[in-house]
């Protein structure tokens, strides 16, 4: 089955572009991402008023009972504008493993807070190795007197430094299980992590003793994040999607503009060939991202598979796409001033974030039975 856009769906994307525009150009991304916080929370409660926070929620909890499709199509805008804010980490990952937790009553207490947009949240998995996978979990919860308790860290969370909620996966003796955090709990110190991109925080947590709340069953943990971990994959997928569309529209645009020996170097066969190469790599990975969306929402079955095929093709589409921006663009492209290098940035840290492409091949020939 193929993903088809309703026409509903285009006017949430072309009313997301339009705020986007408006309210985070390049002036305010570059004056966000200098921010200890790294996203303006008027503009967050912005995007709340919009309902774009609770896109996946369902009604009775406060959101409004879409799918992964809306919140994708949400996210390719993003990346297109390099959006400042928490919206993957806590809509995608967040929203995304208290929906796979199936606990109702951690749902019931954390998503209206979120979708009204009260409360940002992140999920914490990786220890420093950054594998993003179970044997990487480098947390451990004890349970006495009737409370939980975490002790160890995680790294790479992104914006864990902000986030009002940490969902933490830690290992327990019943196995890997999922806990809901306070941000501003006692026994937490969090670090903000040094990162190339600056549009997308990070942080280490370092866990001594926190109190934390049990999110579905002890010892199925994991399954809800392995879950919530291919819908990351989806959402970052689609992201890289809008960054790599912008980004071969901000060549095409130069090309035809930057002139020389008296033509546009757009006219040149050797920028001709490089421009229809990056086009080639953008639509190759919208076919695989849309996919991955369709299958989020239509056949869960399918998500495993669907989901490491686009997050490996996206992410070296993406980077593919930027470096040649920057290659048309010259020396001007390597500046601070030019907007090219903040993508490449972006392409770089979205193709280590929840696996490289490596990782997710590997994940790849496992899911469909070739090791």
């Amino acid at each position: 089955m193929a993903l088809r856009f309703t026409t509903e769906h285009d006017e949430l994307r072309r009313t997301v572009r339009s705020f986007l525009a408006h309210h985070s150009p390049e002036s305010e991304v570059r004056r966000v991402m200098a921010t200890d916080g790294g996203y303006d929370p008027a503009l967050w409660s912005r995007l709340a008023d919009l309902g774009l926070l609770g896109l996946a929620v369902p009604e009775e909890l406060g959101g409004s009972g879409y799918g992964w499709t809306e919140v994708a199509i949400v996210l390719e805008e993003a990346g297109r504008a390099l959006l400042c804010a928490p919206y993957f980490s806590t809509v995608v990952l967040a929203i995304g493993a208290l929906l796979n937790s199936d606990d109702g009553q951690a749902q019931k207490e954390h998503l209206p807070a979120i979708a009204a947009g009260a409360r940002t949240a992140t999920l914490a998995i990786t220890g420093d190795a950054g594998a993003w996978d179970e044997p990487s979990i480098e947390v451990s919860a004890v349970r006495g007197n009737g409370h939980w308790r975490l002790d160890g860290h995680a790294a790479h969370v992104v914006d864990g430094a902000t986030a009002d909620l940490l969902l933490v996966a830690a290992r327990t003796a019943d196995g890997p299980s999922l806990f809901a955090v306070d941000g501003d709990s006692p026994g937490i110190t969090r670090r903000p992590a040094p990162t190339l991109d600056l549009t997308r925080k990070q942080a280490r947590l370092e866990l001594a003793g926190a109190p934390a709340e049990l999110v579905g069953a002890p010892g199925a943990g994991w399954e809800a994040v392995a879950r919530t971990l291919d819908l990351g994959a989806v959402g970052l997928a689609a992201e890289q999607v809008g960054g790599a569309a912008r980004a071969l529209e901000m060549a095409v645009d130069y090309a035809m503009v930057r002139h020389q020996f008296g033509r546009p170097i757009g006219s040149f066969q050797a920028v001709k060939h490089l421009c229809a190469d990056m086009l080639v790599e953008v639509e190759s990975a919208r076919s695989a991202a849309y996919h991955a969306i369709w299958a989020a929402d239509h056949d869960p079955e399918e998500l495993p598979v669907a989901a490491s095929l686009a997050k490996a093709y996206c992410s070296d589409a993406f980077t593919f796409v930027a470096g040649q921006n920057i290659q048309v663009h010259g020396g001007v492209g390597f500046t601070w001033e030019h907007p090219a290098h903040l993508y490449i940035k972006r392409a770089k840290t979205d193709q280590l974030l929840l696996g490289d492409a490596l990782h997710h091949r590997r994940l790849l020939a496992r899911r469909i039975g070739l090791s």
